[in-house]
């Protein structure tokens, strides 16, 4: 049903800032037509499937015309005492067809394709003629999808009109999740260029917002980074009766350092809690403690997980450095140092500071030989959480201030954490893990606890299971090539390859602030 000059029915959303090519490409595809419709309706993408979703009058007929001429034969031919709504390029072409009580389409529209896919009363317009068309839906569908073939954005690699579709879909219920969200606060600019894509909503601009405004009430949803709200923002919030979602860094985040002002490439939106604080359930823990995980889902968790130790992959990038474990000798454990006015020390670390993690796992470990690593944003000069060289030395046999975490984790037997990712990243390099507060991976049975884990967690899981709902199911991710929202896989191995970095002046300025304080830290200046 396409004109030669018509886009194609599949195409990519205009995320904001995206650089990607075409979904498709001059040729045809082969695909069998009933499982390509059953995909479409289930899936609901084709057209401008991202568009508004006005409300629409019980009983109202859809016009979808060509151009104008062909507008006003419907209107005439329609006559006056109908209800009459006119597509806009802008809407939502399956919200006008599910809501229509009849529709009348240009021959070449993509809402005639929708309309016969869900079965819906359809009268064809083609020049000024019009028709009641006798039309097989699968081969409907078929014709306009097989015309060209597709290409996946993220590689260029051929893609088959269901894997397509299956994409589509993805970024389907990304955006249709947005949708739900009324305005956004504490998002600073230099995250947007990155969380532009991951929150838009289809229908223009995220909507960020410094203070509350007209329609942030009741039966409203509102996301915010909480730590960079202001706190008179964030009490009239939470006075407003509006739903409040977090938004927080994912877990493989970046190539290179938050505090640095590096913008996130992987995100968190979470309207029941947030995963760091143990007060209540997050989206992450009810995943973990009611969701079924299938074997396909843990196959691709267990494929990514091994992706992950072989490339070196963190949170904040790739690790290049070689893995040093001497030969024999003691049982080697790491203790991980974190920020200490974090939200997630703050809320899950139990009241544990970094001394007395270290002065802990010095008495459970006995005469293990301990290493002491301190948090890179602390090493930065960004951070709170600084241990004196002696107190860390007095029960660490070594400390290690520019070792990277990935290459310590592998050159070790053990990790002791309070809430650290680092816990996170050890089990997915099957090292035991002992846990001093309540991060998130903690109460599964896969980490010998010492803080009081919520009796809520009574689920045990395996390590691929924790990863699928850790890394694939709970957190959306930015390619940073084409700046689509993309699938974990694609980050990692943008990251992989060196290609994740994502520069700014302000970056440089910020590294060079850190290095600043660091060294006035190490001339005698004030301790952080």
């Amino acid at each position: 049903m396409d004109r030669p000059s018509s886009p194609p029915f599949l195409r990519i959303p205009p995320f904001p800032g995206q650089r990607a090519g075409a979904l498709t490409a001059p040729g045809t595809s082969t695909v069998d037509p009933q499982e390509l419709a059953d995909a479409l309706r289930r899936e609901r993408v084709g057209g401008s499937f991202w568009g508004g979703r006005p409300h629409l009058p019980s009983g109202a007929l859809v016009l979808a015309p060509g151009d104008a001429r062909q507008l006003a034969t419907m209107r005439r031919e329609a006559g006056d005492g109908r209800v009459m709504i006119v597509a806009a390029k802008d809407t939502d072409p399956w919200h006008l067809a599910e809501c229509a009580a009849e529709i009348w389409a240009d021959a070449d529209h993509d809402l005639a394709i929708i309309a016969v896919l869900l079965g819906k009363p359809l009268r064809l317009f083609t020049g000024g003629q019009s028709s009641v068309p006798v039309i097989d839906p699968d081969r409907c569908a078929a014709d306009a999808v097989t015309r060209v073939r597709y290409a996946n954005p993220f590689d260029g690699q051929d893609w088959s009109a269901l894997q397509a579709i299956a994409q589509l879909g993805e970024w389907r219920r990304l955006i249709d999740a947005n949708r739900e969200i009324d305005a956004v606060f504490g998002i600073a600019a230099w995250k947007r260029v990155t969380l532009d894509a991951m929150l838009w909503d289809g229908s223009g601009p995220v909507r960020y917002a410094r203070r509350p405004m007209p329609g942030t009430g009741p039966g409203s949803r509102v996301a915010i980074w909480k730590s960079r709200t202001a706190p008179s923002v964030l009490e009239q919030i939470e006075a407003s009766g509006a739903a409040l979602g977090e938004v927080e860094d994912g877990f493989v985040r970046s190539s290179g350092l938050g505090a640095n002002c590096v913008p996130p490439l992987s995100a968190i939106v979470d309207f029941s809690g947030i995963y760091f604080d143990p007060a209540g359930p997050s989206d992450l823990e009810t995943i973990l403690e009611h969701s079924n995980i299938g074997s396909a889902l843990c196959q691709r968790a267990s494929t990514l997980r091994a992706r992950l130790v072989q490339a070196a992959i963190s949170k904040y990038g790739r690790d290049d450095a070689p893995v040093i474990r001497p030969q024999g000798g003691k049982r080697r454990i790491l203790v991980t140092g974190q920020v200490e006015d974090d939200r997630s020390i703050l809320s899950g670390g139990a009241g544990t500071s970094n001394l007395e993690l270290l002065e802990r796992a010095r008495v459970i470990e006995g005469d293990a030989w301990i290493i002491y690593k301190p948090h890179p944003d602390v090493e930065a000069g960004h951070r709170r959480g600084h241990v004196d060289e002696a107190d860390a030395l007095r029960l660490a046999d070594e400390v290690l201030h520019d070792a990277s975490i990935t290459s310590l984790i592998e050159s070790v037997d053990g990790v002791h954490v309070i809430t650290s990712l680092a816990g996170f990243e050890a089990l997915l390099r099957g090292k035991s893990v002992t846990t001093h507060g309540v991060p998130f991976y903690a109460g599964w049975g896969l980490t010998r606890d010492l803080g009081p884990v919520p009796a809520r967690r009574t689920r045990r899981r395996s390590l691929d299971e924790l990863v699928a709902a850790t890394l694939l199911m709970y957190p959306r991710y930015l390619d940073p090539v084409t700046r689509l929202p993309c699938p974990a896989e694609v980050l990692v191995e943008r990251m992989a390859a060196g290609q994740a970095a994502v520069r700014s002046p302000l970056v440089t300025l910020r590294e060079m602030q850190g290095r600043a304080a660091v060294w006035w830290r190490r001339l005698g200046g004030e301790r952080r």
